[in-house]
């Protein structure tokens, strides 16, 4: 069996976000899907690695997933990979465990060593959309727990669907208001739903230790990424001056990016992103990295609900160190117009049995959703620096 083809969708969600699906084809009638990472501004960047990725994986074997990520990263690449680079190459991975299953006739999880649950708990993210106040929050935290989710993350520095400039120093305006945000979702879901907090790479380690220090009487799940991951030294620091237990990796790629965060015990939890690190293969290899190192696993996901969140449910279901995995609800809808996605139910997702990665896509309805660039972002100017 060989690759003959390779297909790519770049699709519209209008929150924010666009999908690039991938589809490779064999020279025996059976396809594979993928989906690569993406996000504001850098679709086309994406889509242009994969076409010029795909012209190496046309003619190999979709049983050599591990030969060709190496040769990838190394010729491809020349080991100087990029988020593009991986974004394109776990598309392209994802796809062919999903042909590789449909031929063994087995789920993909069966093929990474078998389940070590039967479902898999995920957490939601995406709910929060339209919200500004703190008691804008409250009202719709309340909503998704009452659709069955039993954890949910909120970003302290959320307005609306957008965060406000990055600033490693923000003014203390916006620290009291985040407190507050988090302070309105915990009293709106009560203490038995997990809330997670985000802060997204914003914070220095003096403002992180802060605002870590007035939410704690929260009882957060965990509080991630709270200053940029180039300095593991500081996300040490941090960690070392909280009892919140810390996350990272989102922004990470390929094994080597997690050697220095584990070394240095700079983290709990890392949350490797399945269509960001380099695929399935690659996700399960570094949750087996941070296993000795008593790390457990929380995989990232803002990609859709159909292929990203499937790929998500095989590998997460072979981690002995698993967690919870993200799920962003807010592109439920649009996934369901698009395949049959794995449902969530209760807070949790079902491990599929059907062969491959267990999604049907309509290739028809992702025609209805051609490509569009989202409006230009309002980035801020030096006048708008300062206090």
């Amino acid at each position: 069996m060989r690759i003959t083809s390779v297909k790519t969708y770049l699709v519209h969600e209008k929150q924010r976000k666009n999908f690039i699906f991938v589809k490779l084809e064999t020279d025996e009638g059976i396809a594979g899907w993928g989906e690569a990472h993406t996000s504001l501004d850098m679709d086309t960047a994406v889509v242009g690695h994969l076409e010029q990725m795909s012209r190496y994986v046309v003619g190999y074997s979709p049983f050599n997933i591990k030969h060709f990520v190496q040769v990838a990263c190394d010729d491809f690449a020349w080991r100087h990979g990029s988020l593009e680079f991986y974004s394109a190459l776990s598309g392209i991975e994802m796809a062919m465990w999903d042909i590789v299953g449909k031929v063994l006739k087995q789920p993909v999880y069966n093929l990474l060593g078998g389940a070590c649950r039967p479902k898999i708990r995920v957490y939601a993210n995406g709910w929060f959309y339209g919200t500004r106040t703190p008691a804008e929050h409250a009202r719709a935290a309340e909503r998704t727990v009452k659709q069955g989710y039993t954890a949910l993350k909120c970003y302290p520095f959320q307005k609306g669907s957008q965060l406000p400039a990055n600033r490693l120093y923000p003014p203390k305006e916006e620290i009291a208001r985040g407190v507050e945000i988090v302070r309105a979702v915990r009293d709106a879901v009560g203490p038995g739903t997990d809330v997670m907090v985000d802060v997204c790479r914003r914070l220095s380690p003096m403002q992180a230790v802060e605002l870590a220090e007035r939410i704690g009487e929260f009882k957060p799940y965990w509080f991630e990424e709270p200053c940029p991951i180039d300095n593991v030294d500081a996300l040490a620091e941090i960690r070392s001056k909280t009892k919140i237990p810390i996350v990272t990796g989102e922004t990470l790629y390929g094994k080597g990016q997690f050697v220095p965060v584990l070394g240095k015990r700079a983290t709990d939890i890392l949350n490797p992103d399945v269509c960001i690190v380099g695929g399935i293969l690659e996700m399960k290899e570094i949750a087996a990295m941070a296993e000795p190192h008593y790390v457990a696993i929380s995989p990232h996901n803002f990609n859709s609900t159909v292929l990203a969140q499937a790929a998500t449910v095989h590998v997460a279901a072979t981690m002995t160190n698993f967690l919870i995995a993200e799920c962003f609800i807010a592109f439920l809808d649009q996934g369901r117009r698009i395949a049959s996605q794995l449902e969530v139910e209760g807070g949790y997702i079902s491990l599929p049995e059907a062969p491959g990665l267990g999604v049907d896509i309509d290739e028809a309805a992702l025609a209805r959703y051609p490509y569009k660039q989202f409006d230009k972002r309002a980035f801020r100017t030096y006048r708008d620096e300062g206090p």
